[in-house]
């Protein structure tokens, strides 16, 4: 009953005083609120950028070029050309663990339908990406193995490709111009919309390997080959093994650097999941210093309190009100500054959260561990900054108090 009568006496208080409550609650809300934006933003770039590598291929394996040191500076990673078609087929004969091979080449070119043109990416793939990249054919057919042998001029188009080349017009069977040179047209890709890093996915075009090697770039090496394992258990030993057969390919002794660069999609994830878990918390931090602004607030507006109110507390006390009666008092009125500046909080985070999202510009994530942990703080600031005006009004005494003028 008593702590039921403080509470009360607690609420008319500060309903006593509604604009002077809000403003003192505004610093509590203000923090939690953005709290729990900016840990859904970094919650949601989080999930963007892991969604986007899952895009990619589950299981899936890299192998890139090393960089070129002849005798001066370093060249970029991937300078080298020390990849071959033949290494891609002797992992696929000799590692048993791998399920889908595909070495690509990749260039940009001026893609040309009658009087619409399109500059966009060429890649030379095997029938095995398909698989690797998990994509989809809407409408057509992919590349197969007798275009690989035969070295066919033909091509698979993104959706942004077909757009902007034919627009309402269905492409399959039609002719583009890649380099001046004929490709038909045997498939469109279904949508996969754009990636973690802003990249449009549809903005593409997959040609035969052995077409754009010989016919359209001239070279006998290969930029990169990606590969799929059986299972994700087994992913770090297939890696071991690709880089095991490599270095023997390539004839590198022990002790001397790898001329090529092996990683999986695993690894990847995990690292940027890292770095974007050390932002969020970063983040949370920073916003977490407006909750102890919006604490100091609370404790100079019940300072105020405590004056104003002192002959109150000067009859309360000549009325039998003990130490522990004053400090509940003024305790919860600062602990519901506390809960209710969270719960509002809490709303506002969360409707900044949608309308972030709403935008376009960033994907946010909304999760319930910001929303317990920034209204728990907002608790406990409420109590911790209210037990030093809770504690003096609790002291004062009862004589002098009354009379306080």
């Amino acid at each position: 009953m008593l702590f039921k009568e403080c509470f009360v006496m607690a609420i008319n208080a500060l309903l006593a005083n509604k604009m002077r409550s809000l403003l003192t609650m505004l610093g509590v809300i203000i923090g939690v609120a953005a709290v729990i934006a900016l840990v859904s933003v970094g919650m949601g770039v989080r999930t963007g950028i892991t969604s986007n590598f899952e895009s990619l291929g589950a299981n899936t394996i890299t192998i890139m070029p090393g960089s070129s040191n002849r005798g001066g500076p370093r060249g970029a990673a991937g300078s080298m050309q020390t990849l071959k078609y033949d290494d891609a087929k002797a992992i696929e004969a000799k590692i048993k663990d791998i399920q889908y091979v595909s070495p690509t080449v990749s260039s940009s070119y001026q893609v040309v339908n009658g009087n619409q043109n399109w500059n966009t990416s060429v890649t030379g793939v095997t029938p095995d990406l398909m698989q690797i990249r998990s994509l989809t054919v809407d409408n057509g057919s992919f590349i197969s193995k007798e275009d690989m042998t035969k070295r066919n001029r033909v091509a698979v188009i993104g959706a942004t490709v077909a757009e902007n080349l034919f627009g309402t017009e269905n492409p399959v069977g039609k002719n583009i111009r890649i380099k001046n040179q004929p490709f038909k047209v045997i498939g469109i890709l279904a949508s996969k919309g754009s990636s973690g890093f802003g990249q449009d996915q549809d903005d593409v075009i997959y040609i035969p390997l052995t077409t754009a090697q010989e016919r359209m770039m001239g070279i006998t090496y290969v930029q990169s080959i990606s590969l799929q394992a059986t299972d994700t258990q087994k992913i770090d030993q297939v890696q071991d093994e690709i880089t095991t057969l490599l270095r023997q390919r390539h004839r590198i002794t022990a002790g001397k650097e790898d001329d090529f660069h092996v990683q999986n999609t695993a690894s990847i994830i995990a690292s940027v999941n890292q770095s974007t878990a050390m932002m969020t918390v970063l983040l949370g931090a920073i916003a977490s210093i407006s909750l102890l602004v919006g604490g100091i607030g609370i404790m100079n507006i019940m300072m105020v309190s405590v004056t104003e109110r002192t002959r109150e507390i000067g009859i309360r006390k000549a009325l039998g009100a003990t130490f522990q009666n004053i400090m509940m008092q003024f305790m919860i009125e600062s602990m519901v500054l506390g809960i209710v500046g969270g719960l509002i909080g809490i709303v506002v985070g969360c409707a900044a959260s949608y309308v972030i999202s709403s935008t376009g510009a960033v994907q946010t994530t909304i999760t319930l561990l910001p929303i317990v942990l920034s209204f728990s703080f907002a608790v406990g600031i409420g109590l911790f900054f209210g037990i030093y005006p809770a504690r003096k009004a609790a002291r004062l005494d009862p004589i002098e108090a009354l009379r306080y003028e």
